[in-house]
This record gives structure tokens, sequence and C-alpha cells, in this order.
């Protein structure tokens, strides 16, 4: 089963096409969370050895986003072989959120000099040209993009959905770079405002109190939404903030918010949710020192990912231990899965997929470190390749990918770039619209 018939495996069993799962089934949760800990400071003193490690993980992270996307189109690939030597695969499959968080690596990159051999001109043009391409030439339905299609033409792949949350994370990755190019550059802001003015957000709720979680050619909306806590705070922030199209703020309030208890550890989730919902609204948008009525999402993702840890550790020690723990949607031995916990979900076998820790850097710091830095110390290569870890790898039966897939890849970058430096969030939210919206539905 490959990556998309997964995804719609997930979408037939009431799971979300992308990140989560998101049935109805939960209750509304009020109450907060009990977090383990807080966020770090932007700019976070480390050790040098940490420092280093943290860099060269964003660095090779960001040059999978430079050499896997076409330099017409801008589009990134969904995957790509680690073991290129810097080539672009021969796969054509594109994926909107990977050009989502593509565009907001190369903010970094550009920041910190990531990509020596590349110029700040040529950042510029290659982010110039992606976003006329999505402006002008990519199929869209009322502003929202396929989420999958052909990196060099934008064709929708056969079966590929007109997608909401895929959609949402292409326009982070848009304001991201509108907010860190456009001062400079007003071509650059008319075309990031354009693509994100033009989404008729309405539109995706079909009548409904919650987000579609997509619409199909021919069938139109999908059944599916976006009713239960997971990573769909983007969406509904993006909605939210709209200066054509919004929704109204008390939409913020229609998702179920259920509490899920494990190990003594209680926060809001949704049943058997992968890790990945904890974080990808979270790359973005900034949500250490505000709450809602709700909770601290920030403090609530800390004590997921704690709990996270507890369950790999407590539920398969014969496989993880402080040193090798974490899983989330993925690639394994039998193609790719949706997998996670607490409670278990999919077929956990002890492969280990990084950026489980990498995509939770930011909320638990030491721990995601100390098993980050143990994968890289013990496996080495095939596990680390040109732009870093495969998406996933199983020592123990002998089996490593060779790919890196696109989201995964970008959610390490974006929160270990966040941990070092807070780069991406004051970036972001420098923009009126999120900041707005985040006011809007009552965070303070």
């Amino acid at each position: 089963m490959n990556r998309r018939q997964a995804l719609k495996s997930m979408a037939a069993a009431g799971c979300v096409l992308v990140t989560g799962c998101g049935g109805s089934s939960g209750s509304s949760g009020g109450g907060s969370s009990t977090p383990s800990g807080g966020g770090p400071p932007v700019g976070i003193t480390m050790p040098t050895t940490q420092a280093a490690f943290l860099v060269d993980l964003i660095q090779q992270g960001c040059l999978f986003f430079w050499e896997q996307a076409s330099p017409t189109t801008g589009q990134v690939l969904d995957r790509a072989n680690n073991y290129l030597g810097g080539a672009l695969d021969s796969r054509t499959t594109a994926s909107i959120a990977s050009t989502g968080f593509g565009l907001t690596a190369l903010c970094i990159a550009d920041k910190y000099g990531y990509l020596p051999s590349v110029s700040h001109a040529q950042i510029v043009e290659r982010v110039q040209n992606t976003l006329s391409w999505h402006l002008n030439n990519m199929p869209e339905e009322n502003g929202f993009f396929y989420h999958f299609s052909d990196i060099n033409t934008g064709a929708p792949e056969t079966g590929s959905e007109v997608s909401s949350i895929d959609t949402s994370i292409l326009l982070c990755g848009i304001l991201a770079a509108r907010a860190y190019f456009g001062g400079a550059n007003p071509q650059i802001q008319s075309l990031a405002t354009q693509i994100y003015q033009r989404v008729n957000w309405p539109w995706m709720l079909n009548g409904g109190q919650t987000f579609s979680m997509g619409w199909m050619p021919g069938t139109g909306f999908l059944t599916s939404r976006y009713d239960t806590y997971c990573e769909l705070m983007m969406l509904y922030l993006l909605a939210i903030g709209s200066t054509t199209y919004p929704v109204a703020p008390s939409y913020w309030n229609n998702f179920a918010r259920p509490i899920l208890t494990y190990d003594g550890y209680q926060y809001i989730s949704g049943n058997s949710d992968p890790l990945f919902t904890h974080q990808y609204s979270h790359a973005w948008f900034d949500f250490r020192t505000k709450s809602d009525a709700y909770a601290n999402y920030f403090t609530n993702s800390v004590t997921a990912t704690n709990a996270h840890k507890a369950f790999c550790l407590l539920a398969y020690p014969q496989w993880y231990n402080t040193d090798y723990w974490g899983i989330t949607s993925s690639d394994y031995s039998g193609g790719y899965t949706a997998w996670g916990g607490p409670p278990a979900q999919g077929p956990i076998d002890g492969t280990v997929v990084p950026c489980a820790a990498a995509g939770s850097l930011a909320f638990d710091s030491a721990d995601c470190y100390v098993v980050l830095n143990s994968l890289l110390a013990s496996y080495g290569n095939p596990a680390w390749g040109r732009y870093g870890f495969v998406d996933a790898f199983h020592p123990s039966a002998n089996w490593y990918d060779t790919d890196c897939i696109g989201i995964d890849q970008g959610i390490s970058v974006l929160m270990a770039e966040n941990l070092r430096s807070g780069l991406v969030w004051s970036t972001f939210m420098s923009n009126p619209e999120p900041a707005n919206a985040m006011q809007l539905v009552g965070f303070h």
C-alpha cells in the first residue's frame, strides 16, 4: 500500500487524509491539560555539541527542499531517495504540504546561510516562481489545492482530493515567505496575499459546523470532517483570520477536545492519533504563552510528547528505551502507515521514526535530543544520508528506509529551528491575519 492509498484508507475509516484521526466519537472537553514542563525561551542556550547537531539536522533538511523541488513550479516532491547525491528524484509526485514546509525552510536557509552554494537572489527567485505558479497555473477549487500533483505540470494525481488541511499547510508556508521576503519584495508580498485571499473557506464547510477534509471531482465533498482535535488548529485559524472569505470565530468552538489519560498524563487528544497531530500547527503558530478557554495547547503538546515516550517505553520495552523511541505516521517495511499511541495504533513492530522526536524538539528538547543524537551515533549510515535521517528504520530487522518524506523532513526542520532561534514563530506570527485570528477566538 503506497502513501496515497494509506491515507485514503484512513479517510474511509474516519481518519484524516494526511494527519491524525478525526472521528466524531470523542466528547467535547472542557478542562486543561496537565503538562510536565514548559516551552523553551527563544534562543535557548544549549551545549555546543547539541547546537551543532541541530544545525546539521536543519541544514541537511533544508537541502532536501532546495534539491527535490522544481525550479519552474516550486513544487516539492512528496518523497525522494536520500542517497541520490543531489539529483532530483525521478518520481514526479509533489505534495502541497511538502511545498508549504519547503517555502518555510527556504526562509530558514536564507536567514542562516544553510545553502552555501545558493545565493540569496536564487532563493528569492525560487520563492517568487513558486508563488506565481500556484497563483496563476496550479489547478484549484475555490482557492483550495489538490493534495498531490505532478511536479512539472501541476496536474492533479489520479485519485487526489482537494485537501483542506494540506492547503492550510501550504498557506502557512506562503505566509511565512510573505513575512520573511515580502518587505523587500513587493511581488512576493502581492502574490502570497492573493493566494491567501482567494481561498473560499465557507465553501469547505459544505453547510456544516466543521470543515470537510476535502472535495473530489465528480463526487463532491468527503463525508469525513475535522471535528475532533488534531493538527486542525491551523485550518480554523487561517479561515477565521481571512480578510476576504472568513468564517465566524465561533467555529473555533465546534471541534471536540476529548481528554486522554495515560500513565498519569492527561491532555487533549483524538483517540490513537499519531504524534504529528500535536506538532504541525505549532510549527508556525506560536501557542507557547497563550491559552484559550480550553487549554494552553503548547503545554498540551509537551504532555502529549511525554506520554508518547512513556507509551513506547512501557508498552514495548522489548524494542524501545530512552535512546530509541518515537513513532508517528511514516514508512515501515510494509509501506506507509499511520501508527502511534497511546493507545496503540497501527502495526507497531519496533521501527523508529526520527521525525517523531525531531518534531517535538521544541516541546521536550532534552529527551528528544538524546534520542536523535543516539540514533545518529548508533546507526549512522544508512540511517542518515544527504538530507539527514531517512524516514524510518528498524535496525534489529535490518530494515532501513531509503526515502525521505517531505512533510516529515519539514516538521523536523521547522521545530528544530524554533527550538534553536524561534525564527519560524516570530516570522509567521508577524503576519496580521494569524495574530488577529488568535485574538478573535479568545487567546490571551
